[in-house]
């Protein structure tokens, strides 16, 4: 029989951390005496994290005094108080795998609902002293798991634990954490985890997406229907970067110009999705070559990529491109990557852009006319006016090849609309605007351009009824940060990092625009990017979550901590990695 040895409470506090703040409820104590649990929590207990922790589906954490002994004969410490590993249940027995996703047990007056093991969180890691302690939780199976409360009541230590029922799929918490952090998944425990409805929707979701990539490549569609890209997303055409010719250059509005490039040794172009970017590696001035990435802004052929760069008015780079660079010129040229790509199906089809964003999204438009996709497309885009709207007439001729397209347009700046232009609006979309163009609430929506109009746009079509995971954006600049607990802090332009400069070869963070030798002191190339204050995507920082993979453009890294599965082909964690040779990364 098991048996309740402590319930575990503390309120969430701001905790210092290298340097920063992280509100954390990580910190907890044994209590005296019976407390209530309630839907969301134990009495007296809360989460710092919400995003992560808590809530009905993660309201109760649950630890093993076996998981208790095991590490401190692992680790060499006496000091680990029941508490310490974040829970709020320290329990005798309900080893993890034993324990199934969907049990139920009974404590005291409550009972519970098994939902899915503990979240990789380097606040564990913090709370033992011990960086390493999110990746050692998995890679020993004694991750932990979380309670959904099925009724509410009062639990104190000594309470029995009874089993009141086994979970649908008796999978065990162990082998559905080793599921989505491990490598050699098997597919038949994959079909067991889609099959527990007590499993939480984020695990469910990302059980789904590792199915999907299980299945066999589709074979082709009918004529007129359009397959997923059957490019693999992630892995690159070709090591690094090679050599091309400017073919042509095209003024398509007074700002914006469109490269054709073309090989240099008459082999054929791997072919790219229609939304991914080249990587362009240019010597600009007496510093060091200067990296950007550009989206392909149409289909390529089998011997011509083309791209079009908008004069920024302080841009370095794309000044160069528009003054200096001439056809016959040779530029330095990263293969296509990028999972902001056109997927196959037949749901309707929406491409929403504002000014040079219309790339990636003009590019699936020439996917969808060269195969006269049959599903209904809708073209929206944002121009400041006729002079700036570029790609006009391209735009109109592709529509013109598929049988169900619409097209609006809206120009912000103050003029003259013109006579017989019904596609054509003075201002802004509002947040009736998905409704007012008809776009149906099954779509899959793609939207690039300015960061603003992206959050804006995209949350006009979630409250007109498009679900989330249906809109897809594509981003210029550095990604959106995802840094669980830490206390924001005011934005600062990413800049070199302080102290002294490193010796060692150069790292460069294409989407940020720097470029810094590396030093072993920064300890990881995600240590180098938070120093150069270059927003970044993390949650164990020991290898584990993949929360922090990056697209490496050229180099070759290795790893301080081997990650326990390797990511993608083409991609690095940058974690627990540091370049061996001159890097350039998507970050």
């Amino acid at each position: 029989m098991a048996t309740l040895l402590s319930v575990n409470v503390g309120m969430p506090k701001d905790v210092p951390w290298q340097g920063r703040t992280v509100h954390t409820g990580a910190w907890k104590s044994p209590v005296h005496g019976s407390r209530m649990v309630r839907r969301l929590n134990v009495e007296g207990d809360g989460q710092g994290d919400l995003a992560g922790h808590g809530g009905e589906i993660r309201a109760v954490l649950v630890y093993q005094l076996q998981s208790y002994q095991y590490w401190q004969k692992q680790l060499g410490r006496d000091d680990l108080t029941f508490g310490v590993f974040g829970e709020n249940f320290t329990v005798d027995g309900l080893p993890d795998d034993e324990v199934c996703i969907g049990d139920r047990y009974r404590i005291g007056e409550a009972e519970f609902e098994v939902t899915q093991p503990r979240v990789t969180c380097y606040r564990v890691g913090m709370r033992l002293g011990e960086p390493t302690m999110a990746a050692q939780l998995v890679a020993r199976h004694r991750p932990g798991f979380y309670l959904r409360v099925l009724s509410e009541g009062r639990v104190q230590a000594g309470d029995e634990i009874t089993l009141i029922r086994k979970g649908p799929e008796e999978l065990s918490v162990a082998d559905t954490d080793a599921l989505l952090y491990l490598p050699d998944r098997d597919p038949a425990k994959l079909r067991k985890a889609l099959n527990i409805p007590a499993l939480s929707p984020g695990w469910q979701q990302s059980f789904r997406e590792l199915a999907a990539t299980r299945q066999p490549q589709q074979e082709p569609g009918w004529p007129g229907e359009l397959t997923a890209c059957r490019q693999p997303r992630e892995e690159p055409g070709w090591p690094g970067f090679k050599t091309m010719r400017v073919a042509r250059i095209v003024s398509e509005t007074p700002t914006v110009s469109s490269l054709y490039l073309d090989t240099t040794d008459d082999r054929p172009l791997p072919e790219a999705c229609a939304g991914q970017y080249l990587s362009l590696r240019l010597a600009v001035g007496e510093a060091a070559p200067a990296v950007r990435s550009y989206s392909l802004s149409s289909t390529p052929t089998a011997g011509t990529y083309r791209i079009s760069v908008k004069h920024e008015p302080h841009g370095k780079v794309s000044g160069f491109i528009h003054s200096t660079l001439r056809p016959g010129d040779l530029v330095d040229v990263a293969s296509p990557r990028g999972t902001f790509v056109l997927e196959g199906g037949t749901r309707p089809v929406v491409l929403v852009s504002a000014g040079i964003g219309a790339t990636p999204v003009l590019a699936m438009l020439h996917q969808l006319a060269a195969a006269r996709d049959t599903r209904p497309v809708w073209w929206i885009h944002i121009a400041h006016d006729r002079a700036h709207h570029a790609f006009a007439a391209e735009v109109r001729a592709l529509l013109a090849q598929l049988p169900h397209a619409h097209q609006h347009i809206y120009y912000t700046a103050e003029a003259a609309l013109r006579p017989g232009e019904p596609d054509v609006t003075q201002g802004r979309p509002a947040p009736s605007s998905p409704a007012a163009v008809g776009i149906p609430t099954d779509a899959d929506a793609y939207l690039c351009g300015p960061t603003a109009f992206m959050d804006d746009f995209g949350g006009y079509l979630r409250d007109h009824g498009l679900r989330p995971e249906r809109i897809h954006t594509e981003r210029f600049s550095a990604l959106p940060a995802i840094n669980p607990g830490v206390a924001p802090t005011a934005a600062v332009r990413p800049h070199q990092p302080p102290g002294p400069p490193g010796t060692g070869p150069s790292v460069t963070f294409a989407r940020s625009g720097v470029t810094t030798p590396w030093t072993p002191a920064h300890g990881s190339l995600l240590d180098l990017a938070e120093a150069c204050d270059i927003p970044t995507r993390w949650s164990c920082r020991t290898g584990v979550c993949h929360t922090c993979i990056t697209h490496l453009v050229s180099g070759d890294i290795t790893y301080t901590t081997p990650p326990l599965e390797l990511p993608e082909a083409g991609t690095i964690l940058v974690c627990c990695s540091e370049p061996t040779t001159e890097v350039v990364l998507d970050l």
